[in-house]
């Protein structure tokens, strides 16, 4: 969205200096009326489908301008959405561990090495004490032993593969898991973001004064849809002289006049005084006129009936004292 000024400085009337400086503190100036204008642009690439507004409709903030075609993306959307189901399946596999049948299967591992680790520890114990009396030889006593060592061994390894069956997953692997869930969630969000954008809406109130494209045309992202002008209130930019800038201050009233309305003063107010001086601007007709040092005073005014249009030359006679303040 770019917002931008619109300016149609008609050649100014500066009367004396470079306004008017009437003997009953009345300060005269000439201008051009201007509004503020918000070229309304395309977020998005792609083909106008609707418009759905003509030039010169009144629109509030928040309505829809125009749609583009987005076919593609909800295409896209959808599979980013089977991308997050994916991802979060996964994750859930590695946090609840391995099927119940595993489980049972390895408990019944374990089972069976105690088991048999029992009658090895009774076996290789009874041994022991027969070798001190002399009832057994040094051989058996040895080959109790070696069934008492696989017999423990047998255990510890079946009890290790229940705790790893129960676990499944590394803390590390359940952190990767989690960090391709935020991923795919992330992408799945810009396309639904994107698939919104396709709906072109107003920023401000205000009128459609320029549509800049028609449905089935190609749209860039940047381009300009459609322009909205604030045609509420206007201003009025006019130049007055150091001399001049003395007698007005922020908030003074004015009377505008315009041609196409003879005899009708439209009320304004001062609401802006440019802080440093400036050269007459160049479209002021003649040269000795345009090297004068002026400051710039915009005048705002109401425009409820929508009567002001941008681009009408406009005069300005501004209620002033005759001495500075």
């Amino acid at each position: 969205m770019k917002i931008r000024t619109f300016f149609l400085l008609a050649p100014l009337v500066l009367l004396g200096a470079c306004s008017g400086d009437q003997a009953d503190g009345v300060i005269t100036a000439s201008g051009t009326i201007e509004t503020i204008e918000v070229n309304v642009a395309s977020k998005v690439s792609g083909q106008v489908e609707s418009l759905a507004v003509e030039e010169g409709s009144r629109v509030e903030p928040g309505a829809t301008l125009a749609a583009i075609d987005h076919a593609t993306l909800d295409i896209q959307l959808r599979q980013a959405q089977a991308g997050v189901r994916l991802a979060e399946a996964q994750l859930a596999l590695l946090v609840k561990g391995a099927r119940a049948e595993d489980i049972k299967q390895a408990e019944a591992a374990l089972a069976q090495a105690e088991a048999a680790l029992k009658p090895a520890e009774d076996d290789a114990r009874r041994m022991r004490e027969l070798v001190r009396t002399g009832s057994v030889t040094p051989k058996q006593a040895e080959d109790a032993e070696a069934r008492l060592a696989v017999a423990t061994a047998q255990r510890a390894a079946a009890a290790e593969a229940l705790a790893k069956v129960r676990r499944l997953a590394r803390p590390e692997e359940i952190r990767a898991a989690e960090a391709r869930l935020a991923q795919a969630q992330a992408a799945a969000d810009l396309l639904a973001k994107t698939i919104a954008d396709c709906t072109v809406t107003a920023p401000i109130a205000g009128v459609v004064t320029h549509k800049a494209v028609e449905r089935g045309e190609l749209v860039a992202p940047g381009s300009t849809v459609v322009t909205l002008s604030e045609l509420d209130d206007v201003h009025v930019m006019i130049y007055l002289t150091e001399k001049e800038m003395g007698r007005v201050r922020l908030g003074d009233s004015a009377d505008v006049t315009i041609d196409a309305f003879p005899g009708r003063a439209f009320p304004g107010r001062i609401t802006y005084i440019s802080p440093e001086a400036e050269f007459t601007p160049k479209n002021v007709q003649t040269k000795e006129d345009r090297v004068k040092l002026v400051f710039g005073v915009k005048v705002e005014i109401e425009n409820k009936d929508g009567l002001l249009k941008p681009g009408l030359p406009a005069d300005a006679a501004i209620r002033a004292v005759a001495a500075a303040r």
